[in-house]
């Protein structure tokens, strides 16, 4: 059986693990990163080194090494161009990798590794032509067309959470208004929830906070709109709307069989995805007669980065 090793690059650690072609985790491990890039590289080649010889293999009996990574990737020279989370800019990630590891390597963002690890091994695994938002701080993208990750030009393609929703909208943190970031990530409802509870000093979410704002999450709104609070469930259908009309864009741009929820919001589950589902196909998903497009959650959790940037190798 194939096997390849998924690495995960994160802002405050490496995650990395040895999957086989099926998209099983065999074996997993975690590196801080912290220090410059060099020191990053360094600490990583050596770990991965190590990683196999603890698992008994040798380089020849692995496919290559897989890696998802913040920022903007040149994924055909595996150079982290720029990388805000991590304070990289230039970094030619696979050559200082190969100093340790000589093997073939293979990058991408980090979105769009996800979105691959869905796609080939998880919710959407069925479906060729899949279409994934991550709902975190931000709002990631990955789209995944023939079976293929699609990358755009320079492999810099894909920031669907940068294309305007509202026209001269929200600030947003691109730079631009009105992107979809600016309304449909974590941070967007967590600052709709403590607006809508300033109108409403009555609202149960000041309960739900302990009476501090201060401890607004993005689970304050649904947890209270479960319970019927009017501003919470206003808040919570605001979130419906503006998530659902940027589905409703890709629906029409892309026609994917499937998009798929992951992130921290898409915790809210049966929720969150029925009512989404529920709000596209009262619409026609954007254009009357076309097919139905499953709206799906995430389902391979922490570990979508691991075997995300493993199936770039599959």
């Amino acid at each position: 059986m194939k096997k390849y090793i998924g690495v995960d690059i994160g802002g405050m650690s490496v995650k990395y693990g040895l999957v086989n072609e099926n998209g099983n985790i065999l074996a997993k491990r975690t590196v801080k990163t912290e220090g410059t890039a060099d020191s990053v590289i360094d600490t990583l080649g050596k770990a991965l080194v190590a990683f196999l010889e603890e698992n008994g293999l040798k380089k020849e009996e692995i496919e290559g090494v897989g890696i998802g990574c913040p920022g903007a990737i040149t994924a055909a020279t595996g150079t982290v161009e720029y990388s805000n989370n991590l304070g990289w800019k230039n970094v030619k990630l696979t050559d200082g990798l190969k100093k340790y590891l000589d093997t073939e390597y293979k990058v991408s963002n980090d979105a769009n590794v996800a979105a691959l690890g869905e796609a080939t091994f998880g919710a959407a695994k069925e479906f060729s032509d899949v279409i994934m938002l991550t709902l975190g701080t931000g709002v990631g993208g990955g789209i995944v067309l023939g079976n293929k990750l699609y990358e755009g030009n320079e492999s810099k393609g894909a920031e669907l959470g940068h294309a305007v929703l509202v026209l001269g909208g929200e600030e947003c943190t691109c730079g631009r208004k009105g992107c979809i970031e600016a309304y449909c990530s974590a941070s967007a409802l967590i600052r709709d929830t403590k607006r809508a509870m300033l109108r409403d000093t009555d609202s149960k979410m000041w309960d739900y906070a302990n009476n501090d704002i201060h401890n607004v999450n993005g689970r304050t709104a649904f947890a209270m709109a479960r319970e019927n609070d009017p501003a919470a469930v206003q808040v919570v259908n605001d979130y419906i709307m503006y998530l659902s009309e940027s589905i409703m864009n890709y629906c029409n741009i892309f026609r994917p069989q499937a998009v798929v929820l992951g992130g921290g919001i898409s915790g809210e589950g049966k929720y969150l995805i029925d009512r989404v589902a529920q709000y596209c196909k009262e619409r026609h998903y954007g254009y009357q007669g076309t097919p139905e497009v499953k709206i799906l959650a995430a389902t391979l959790g922490n570990d979508a980065g691991i075997i995300g940037a493993a199936a770039l190798l599959v």
